[in-house]
């Protein structure tokens, strides 16, 4: 980042074409736990510098005033992007709302904060969670749109290939998306078994995208394999295998399929991992609750 604060002119040129990310982009990151700025700035650090991560995707919600604030000062003090997230959860509750309204405000009103926001998402998967009809979805991020669109940030939603599927395919809501934000969790297939084994199974998904998606750009955003099945991670296949390995696997086969990712409409297709750490949603970390690495881990950010 530049030693000040550039002037609104400079966004026009600020981020990366879309279309030249691809590749391994960084981590989901659960902000449940409502991390203080320290804690947030040395696991950014460790994010940026370790994994040679672009992007940090929020997953989860923290209430506290400020806290999008402290998430953009340990973003920009470690050259990330960050992938925001209006999070509505699991409840039915419409504690969304504010949620958004505190967004929308610490966009405005916060300085680095549209340099440092690289998409606004609705999530997570708010149609496989039936939280709202898909055409008030479409509403609200058209409003999101609108309300951004002096900031220059783009809005989606994050969501499941069959999330859309189910509302024979929510067309109107995807025509209205600037990006397409998949959760691409192969585990949870009818057909799953192995990691090694669930390329098939991501391009099932990812080709329905690439058929309805007119062209846009694509990221696996909620994307991973978990070590450990849990109450609510459980299996559609008898024959899915949960463990490290299989998770460490099924990053290996991303990778090894990188450029064909890459030669995907729209740019390629660039990839998170989620998530970060054990302690942020059990089974899923790179790191174990102890803060070990549980396996080695670094995939190609280019091909």
């Amino acid at each position: 980042m530049p030693a000040n604060v550039p002037s609104d002119f400079a966004l026009r040129h600020w981020w990366c074409d879309p279309a030249t990310e691809h590749a391994f982009l960084g981590f989901s990151y659960e902000v449940t736990a409502c991390q203080s700025l320290d804690q947030l700035k040395a696991e950014f650090r460790d994010i940026r510098n370790h994994f040679h991560s672009r992007y940090v995707r929020l997953y989860g919600a923290c209430d506290r005033d400020g806290f999008y604030d402290d998430i953009v000062e340990a973003a920009w003090e470690n050259s990330l992007g960050v992938h925001a997230l209006i999070w509505f959860g699991f409840d039915g509750d419409d504690l969304w709302i504010g949620r958004r309204d505190r967004l929308f405000a610490s966009l405005h009103s916060n300085r680095k904060a549209k340099f440092v926001t690289r998409v606004l998402q609705f999530g997570s998967e708010p149609l496989f969670d039936n939280v709202l009809p898909h055409q008030e979805l479409t509403n609200q991020v058209l409003a999101a749109k609108a309300n951004l669109s002096s900031l220059g940030i783009p809005v989606t939603v994050s969501e499941l290939a069959f999330g859309y599927q189910e509302r024979d395919g929510a067309q109107e809501l995807l025509d209205a998306l600037d990006s397409i934000n998949i959760h691409m969790l192969p585990f949870f297939s009818q057909q799953a078994s192995t990691a090694k084994n669930a390329w098939p199974l991501v391009l099932n998904d990812l080709q329905w995208f690439i058929d309805h998606g007119d062209g846009k750009k694509m990221y696996f955003d909620e994307n991973g394999w978990p070590s450990v099945t849990s109450e609510g991670v459980q299996p559609n296949s008898p024959d899915a295998v949960a463990d490290v390995p299989n998770e460490h696997d099924y990053y290996v086969l991303l990778d090894q399929h990188c450029e064909d990712l890459k030669a995907v409409v729209g740019g390629g297709v660039g990839w998170f991992a989620h998530i970060y750490n054990d302690k942020q949603e059990p089974g899923y970390g790179i790191y174990d609750k102890n803060g070990n690495l549980k396996f080695p881990f670094n995939p190609r950010t280019s091909c």
